[in-house]
């Protein structure tokens, strides 16, 4: 059994996710220098500008999507990416989708492979929900808000992921036609959901 150092121990407690920013260790009470020591000791890594992964951390499946959201803490996971969180439709995004307010600055992501959007107004917040992904703090939109959003960015991903994505959600029971056209209309989208969502229910 391989035991902890004092070391791991320490960074073990800060309750830092398995991607972080030097402000958000030192929010968590790990300083510059004490930072800098870990990354000699081989605890943490740098993973561009800004951005640190602690080394032994298991890679998982939502990895990239971890580091973006600790790189963008404003974002939405959203579109093609929150499919896929969801295990929705058969599509398989090599970028992260995320959305940002409409008028904010992008936000540097050095390498990172991602595709942003922008949301305004109630779409902002309507749907969107907390989560994390690998102990990271993350946003992301709900499976009916997810399916609204494919449709009112049908000329970026396509209709077929769409209506892919209406019909699985229905079937699974992930959301409800009420969810759906509730989003829609919140969204400003109730005409582009609404014949879809009308054959698939009648």
């Amino acid at each position: 059994m391989i035991q902890e150092s004092p070391t791991d121990e320490r960074l073990s407690e800060t309750g830092l996710g398995t991607f972080f920013r030097p402000c958000d260790a030192e929010a968590a009470g790990i300083g510059y220098h004490e930072l800098r020591r870990l990354e000699d000791l081989g605890l943490v890594e740098r993973e561009g500008w800004g951005l640190y992964r602690q080394t032994r951390a298991e890679i998982t499946s939502h990895d990239t999507i971890a580091a973006v959201c600790a790189r963008a803490r404003q974002a939405v996971v959203c579109l093609l990416t929150a499919l896929e969180v969801y295990d929705i439709g058969t599509q398989m995004p090599h970028q992260v989708w995320i959305a940002i307010p409409h008028k904010s600055r992008v936000p540097a992501l050095g390498r990172l492979p991602v595709r942003i959007t922008r949301f305004s107004a109630a779409s902002l917040t309507y749907g969107v929900v907390d989560t994390e992904f690998d102990g990271v703090p993350a946003k992301i939109t709900t499976p009916a808000r997810t399916v609204v959003d494919c449709f009112r960015f049908r000329s970026k991903i396509g209709l077929e992921p769409a209506l892919e994505a209406l019909h699985e959600v229905l079937d699974d029971g992930k959301a409800t036609p009420d969810q759906i056209s509730r989003a829609a209309d919140v969204c400003g989208a109730r005409s582009l959901v609404e014949p879809a969502l009308r054959m698939r229910t009648y």
